[in-house]
């Protein structure tokens, strides 16, 4: 029998609703039945969460460089012991909180680099309070990249339920999306998405690719980055195996993938993909880092000052996100 996959679950933000979600998560039957998991933070600000939360978790505490697997317990805990609750600002970005939610973030990702945990994840970041503490911080793909090594292109994917987006173009301003906007760079997006699904146990990914452009260009009227750019890639990739197609209408794509004639959609941009998809089902969303050698998982929301510390959080999301990871992580095991 192939042991439970471990997952490697990094405190976010300790201003918000993260520490509140990490206490709920660790003592859902689901997850504990799907995977075990290695939760990294202080302990203080753990225990916290878990007074706001309303929870009881038991957690048997390592040392940092302890081996994990080889513990006793479905939830275990590595206290790093650097932030007192007393100094953590409620509903406030601060460098404290920045640097806390760094700190663990780059231990999970260490401990996947490394092969002593099967897959990472973590509760809401604060992209402000990040860059206090880093101040060439742009996104965790970056981050990520940098702490494993990575070499080979990544990507951020949002899945919903079994419907997946992802998107060529991220956190750029809107002025320069048609600019960075290549056959290339549309190429490695789409092949990455195929691969990432496949992974993610999808035997033939079926990809609807947007246009840019209203009505995708209306056969170069409006632009033609559809007929230029977007649909050579498209048909290059179907004689690859690719099962894509389009480029079609953002305004109505969702709409036919939403009803199941699509397993993702890739976007041109940030925005393009993910209104539809916080529409459909903003409480459940999972955000995804492709492209790394181990599953990267987050809910898809923020860190939720506006509620934070009253013990109403939604755990949908950020459950869906470490169900998500164990289950890639063990499609991953079994394929080993």
């Amino acid at each position: 029998m192939t042991a439970k996959p471990l997952i490697a679950l990094a405190m976010g933000d300790p201003a918000g609703i993260s520490p509140e979600l990490t206490a709920k998560l660790v003592v859902q039957d689901d997850i504990r039945a799907s995977c075990r998991l290695v939760v990294i933070g202080d302990r203080r600000v753990f225990d916290e969460g878990a007074r706001i939360a309303g929870v009881k978790p038991e957690l048997t505490t390592m040392e940092q460089g302890a081996d994990h697997r080889a513990a006793q317990g479905d939830t275990l805990f590595v206290d790093l012991r650097h932030l007192d609750p007393g100094e953590v600002e409620p509903k406030t970005a601060t460098l404290a909180g920045g640097k806390f939610a760094l700190a663990n973030y780059r231990h999970a990702l260490e401990l996947g680099r490394d092969g002593r945990a099967d897959a990472v994840c973590f509760t809401p970041f604060n992209k402000q309070a990040m860059r206090l503490a880093r101040a060439e911080y742009d996104d965790e793909i970056a981050f990520s990249a940098e702490v494993v090594g990575l070499k080979t292109p990544a990507s951020e994917f949002n899945v919903l339920d079994r419907l997946w987006n992802a998107r060529v173009t991220s956190h750029i301003p809107l002025r320069d999306v048609a600019e960075r906007l290549s056959g290339e760079r549309i190429r490695r997006a789409l092949e990455l998405t195929d691969v990432c699904m496949r992974k993610a146990g999808f035997a033939r990914p079926r990809i609807a690719v947007a246009g840019l452009n209203p009505h995708a260009g209306d056969g170069g009227n409006f632009g033609r980055e559809e007929i230029d750019v977007i649909a050579p890639v498209v048909a290059a990739g179907q004689r690859k195996g690719i099962a894509a197609e389009g480029p079609f209408p953002a305004d109505t794509v969702f709409l036919r993938a939403k009803s199941g004639a699509f397993d993702a959609v890739l976007t041109m941009y940030h925005d393009q993909g993910q209104i539809a998809m916080k529409l459909m089902g903003f409480d459940r969303g999972v955000t995804l880092l492709g492209g790394f050698p181990f599953p990267i998982c987050t809910p898809a929301h923020g860190t939720a000052y506006d509620i934070a510390g009253q013990g109403i959080a939604s755990i949908g999301a950020s459950r869906a996100a470490v169900l998500l990871a164990a289950e890639m992580a063990a499609a991953g095991k079994r394929l080993r």
